[in-house]
């Protein structure tokens, strides 16, 4: 296996840098092919279920994987249950490969730069690990999801500014050699944790993908990992088609929505903290993965989320209001026709309510 530049093609060690030499995110390349039929599930294997699935062996692991997928209050809607992850979020199934992977490459510090969860992933995956975490966050961070961090034992790292300010903070640290960049939206392997949802909704439903698969889209790492890992499991002839896939933005920090002329005017979302992102770092990719699936992505405001908050509330869920974009943006969706009323669709609830 390599790493390869997502721009240019230039490739680079599986050990090799957090980007490429002409800026570009990497991908990788060269993973093992899977078997033409599906092998037995070892569930108790967690996220390394599959073998072969993942590029790394389970150094680093809290039993994460395999969170239920379960009936919504709606006909033909199934939610999956991310917000089970041990630390209360899909960002689980990137940290646990991200730090199987900084271990075995011999890294002894790592650095993320995060709105709340990824940033608390690592911080936990490090821990765990045994390795020191260093944690650049917004000033205005949620304080639950900042002192969820702190019991960690990560360094915290208080940015003014905007997201992309905590960015470049983090990257200006890296640059300066503090530690291994385990960066959700630039380190690969984050995304070949995020593509076993994908291999688990298909084992969940007996090897039949749904309709349309409907996530929260900020940086893309659950979008992307859902569209690698499915376009993996076709490829080998595990499910017949690739669902279509749909990313919900936050009004007024939809960069992918307006790149698709379904920009909105409307005041921004700061309900949907967690997706504000107004440069996603694989941008390019996301658009790819959409017009590949024949999916698309829009944004909904805060009281769009609102609602679709209150509804989750009423079906006994209680979580992050950015999870809560996703089945606003279904509703749109179906509203527009866009996806229609008898699809069969998944949408995954992306993280456990942090507000204090």
């Amino acid at each position: 296996m390599e790493r390869v530049c997502t721009d240019c093609g230039r490739t680079y060690p599986l050990e090799g840098p957090w980007r490429c030499a002409c800026g570009s995110p990497l991908d990788l390349r060269g993973l093992p092919d899977l078997p033409a039929q599906p092998p037995e599930i070892d569930r108790d294997s967690g996220l390394w279920a599959c073998e072969g699935f993942l590029p790394v062996e389970p150094l680093v692991t809290l039993g994460e994987g395999w969170t239920p997928l379960i009936d919504a209050g709606e006909d033909g809607v199934q939610y999956k249950l991310e917000q089970l992850f041990p630390t209360g979020s899909f960002k689980d199934r990137g940290a646990a490969v991200v730090l199987s992977h900084a271990l075995d490459r011999g890294a002894d510090r790592v650095i993320e730069d995060s709105s709340g969860n990824a940033g608390l992933a690592i911080a936990t995956y490090a821990a765990r690990a045994g390795i020191d975490a260093e944690i650049f966050v917004p000033v205005d961070a949620k304080p639950g999801k900042l002192r969820a961090i702190e019991r960690t034992g990560a360094a915290l790292r208080r940015i003014d500014g905007d997201r992309e300010a905590v960015t470049q903070a983090c990257i200006d640290a890296v640059e300066a050699g503090d530690g291994y960049y385990a960066s959700h939206a630039w380190e690969p392997m984050f995304l070949a944790g995020t593509a076993t949802f994908a291999l688990e909704v298909a084992a969940q439903r007996g090897w039949e993908a749904p309709d349309a698969v409907v996530t929260p889209l900020g940086h893309g790492t659950l979008f992307l990992g859902a569209s690698r890992g499915f376009d993996r499991l076709q490829r080998a002839g595990w499910i017949d088609d690739v669902p279509r896939l749909f990313g919900i933005q936050a009004s007024g920090v939809a960069p992918i929505t307006a790149a698709r002329g379904n920009d909105r005017d409307a005041e921004r979302n700061n309900l949907a903290d967690g997706i504000q992102i107004a440069e996603p770092v694989r941008g390019d990719g996301i658009l790819d993965a959409i017009e590949a699936s024949g999916g698309d992505a829009v944004a909904v405001t805060a009281a769009e989320t609102a609602a679709g908050h209150e509804r989750l509330l009423g079906e006994g869920l209680d979580l992050d209001p950015t999870s809560a974009t996703a089945l606003a943006g279904l509703e749109r969706l179906r509203e527009q026709g866009v996806i229609a009323a008898d699809s069969d669709v998944v949408v995954p609830l992306t993280g456990r309510n942090r507000s204090v």
